[in-house]
């Protein structure tokens, strides 16, 4: 992808929920703003009811939805800047918004929020050259999550004490990367019933595995940040793919199946909690926290737990979610900003949060017992003190943000990534052999993203 190209990707939808009220019937001192989103007829009529709302409670912005097919969001975003005719604000995709603000398309935003004001979580800051572009929409973090009810069965089986096996919920009691492996293999078992850790194990035929570790190439990262490395310098200047910390990491993910045989060979989508631990043939998955509203709460029929991710070297998880955008070509900045603003309040998608799908991005929802509570204490999540320590602490005070908050093109450089891995998946090859012959590619990507 070059610099002088926009956006060249594909942008995956979200809908925003609130109740239809009247529009307020605005008058010609009405600043009118207009907000781009990819959504069907459904979802931009639901769009639009939250807009609404925002219309009915104050009399100085109105903001109208613009409905752009998904298949050509990006095709028409491209002809709308070079046309000069951008909407004032609109969603975009995590990995997209660093190419916008390189062209100059993106307003700086670091005045929507005050002094005294609840705002986003740091790392949820998407940042160009240092300057705030944009803020998610949404929350995501990667834990650990596990099928209670398989985990209780393979002890009993193995006269195991269930409580010596089960994923720490609290930071403090993370388990290191050893011990994670060495519980993994209690709870894999081969058909005769013998675990990962017996002599006599069989690991040709393996009827239950003890873990998986979602292999998207954006979520391996948090391990290579665990071990002290990263797909890139901290501050987004050097790719460091190939530093030593972080290919030993990542070879400690494919030596789950090919040297303790406690996790399945790793194929395309095996990773998804549904085919995971929704397989009951799996005990602990790595994946992020929407799949409380997308699977688990609504359709597991299991009894599921949330730890924390074991780690390497540092207790650390990665962050994630969609962003809204206010584009540098409206002409008034100042009423997008204050739109955005009030959009991302979690009243505004709260049908999504109580699901389990979104995470609030506001700092006093992690900091504010009441809010917190209010959040986390409803019937499709698990047991609340084990979601508040695992999920809600653990946000606050161990997430990074994932690198396309502050490194362009890593939309580009994960689908190579997602190949250069593959090979090592098929025990063709090791991490480094795999990283070292790619390497001049993957760091050509970044050059051209990041020069």
């Amino acid at each position: 992808m070059k610099k002088k190209q926009l956006l060249g990707i594909l942008l995956a939808g979200t809908m925003m929920v609130g109740a239809a009220v009247p529009v307020f019937a605005a008058d010609g001192d009405r600043v009118k703003i207009t907000y781009a989103q990819w959504g069907n007829e459904t979802e931009t009529a639901a769009t639009q009811a939250v807009a609404d709302k925002f219309n009915s409670e104050q009399d100085k912005i109105e903001v109208e939805v613009v409905k752009i097919d998904h298949d050509t969001y990006v095709t028409k975003l491209n002809a709308m800047a070079t046309a000069g005719e951008l909407p004032d604000t609109g969603i975009m995709s995590e990995a997209g918004v660093l190419k916008f603000a390189e062209n100059g398309l993106l307003a700086d935003i670091s005045s929507m929020y005050g002094e005294g004001d609840a705002k986003p979580l740091d790392c949820l800051t998407f940042r160009y050259d240092g300057t705030p572009v944009a803020y998610s929409a949404a929350n995501e973090v990667l834990n650990l999550w596990y099928n209670n009810d398989l985990l209780k069965e393979v002890c009993e089986k193995q006269g195991i004490d269930p409580s010596e096996v089960t994923p720490p919920a609290d930071a403090e009691d993370a388990w290191d990367w050893d011990t994670f492996v060495q519980t993994a293999q209690k709870l894999t078992l081969d058909i005769n019933g013998k675990n990962a850790l017996d002599p006599d194990f069989d690991p040709d035929n393996v009827d239950i595995y003890g873990c998986t570790i979602n292999t998207l190439p954006w979520q391996l990262e948090v391990w290579a940040k665990s071990n002290g490395g990263g797909y890139y310098s901290e501050d987004g200047s050097e790719c460091t793919i190939d530093s030593p910390e972080t290919v030993e990491a990542l070879q400690r993910i494919a030596d789950l199946s090919d040297v303790y045989h406690c996790a399945p060979p790793v194929t395309s989508a095996a990773n998804a909690l549904e085919s995971s631990l929704g397989s009951k043939k799996v005990v602990m998955a790595t994946d992020g926290a929407w799949n409380v509203g997308t699977f688990l709460g609504p359709s597991a029929d299991f009894d599921y737990g949330v730890g924390v991710l074991p780690y390497m070297k540092e207790k650390v998880t990665i962050c994630t979610g969609g962003p809204n955008v206010v584009f540098s070509t409206t002409e008034h900045p100042e009423e997008a900003m204050e739109w955005l603003k009030w959009y991302y309040q979690e009243e505004n998608s709260w049908s999504l949060i109580e699901a389990g799908t979104w995470m609030p991005i506001l700092d006093s929802w992690y900091t504010d017992p009441e809010k917190t509570d209010k959040w986390i204490s409803n019937p499709n999540y698990p047991d609340k003190d084990m979601y508040k320590s695992a999920v809600v602490d653990y946000a606050m005070n161990n997430a990074q943000s994932t690198s396309w908050y502050y490194v362009n093109g890593t939309e580009e450089f994960n689908a190579t990534l997602d190949s250069v891995f593959s090979s090592v998946w098929a025990g063709e090859e090791t991490m480094e052999e795999a990283i070292n012959e790619n390497l001049e590619e993957l760091q050509d990507i970044f050059a051209e993203n990041n020069g």
